[in-house]
């Protein structure tokens, strides 16, 4: 079973990461919420107070398959902070494994390097920090193992493309038909 780490910090859009975390357990892929903040409570961007699964610095990184980076202004910059965040993402990326991020987070690719020659989106007027992208408009982007999206509008489509990226069409049948999408 592919095993994904959602990263997330304060500040994050909890849509487009708890999104992500309930589509893919509906899809029986395994994911783990990693919280950054040094806790597993994370405060998200709209004063909502989650716990994660595990902290970054309990969790091995290399049980994972890919990881995920959710939106969000503060929990952008924040991830974008965290060395630890950009070290994995970059790994992950060169050894091709799942890099998504959704939002202002593709950013954190950009600024990374990771977007070098790939096509991405992201949250509107964030276009210039993805740094080396051919940039779309589109609402979800998916180029080779990177994925991007738009923004929180877009959180389902994401996480539909991530399980389609991470498992069959069947599995994107059955949970799109479990959602009614």
């Amino acid at each position: 079973m592919k095993k994904i780490a959602v990263f997330f910090a304060d500040g994050c859009e909890e849509i487009e990461g708890l999104t992500v975390v309930d589509m893919l357990r509906r899809a029986d892929l395994g994911v783990t919420g990693v919280s950054i903040t040094g806790s597993r409570q994370v405060h998200g961007s709209h004063d909502i107070l989650f716990q994660a699964d595990t902290t970054f610095e309990e969790a091995d990184m290399s049980e994972f398959d890919g990881c995920v980076l959710p939106g969000g202004l503060k929990g952008t910059a924040n991830l974008a902070a965290h060395e630890g965040v950009t070290s994995v993402a970059k790994k992950f990326a060169a050894d091709g494994k799942l890099v998504a991020a959704i939002c202002a987070a593709p950013s954190v690719l950009g600024q990374a390097g990771i977007l070098n020659g790939k096509h991405a989106t992201c949250h509107p007027g964030w276009e210039e920090k993805l740094t080396g992208a051919i940039t779309s408009a589109d609402t979800v982007v998916t180029d080779g193992n990177i994925i991007t999206s738009r923004g929180m509008g877009t959180a389902i489509d994401f996480s539909i493309a991530l399980i389609r990226y991470l498992a069959d069409e069947e599995t994107v049948s059955k949970v799109r038909k479990g959602i009614v999408y």
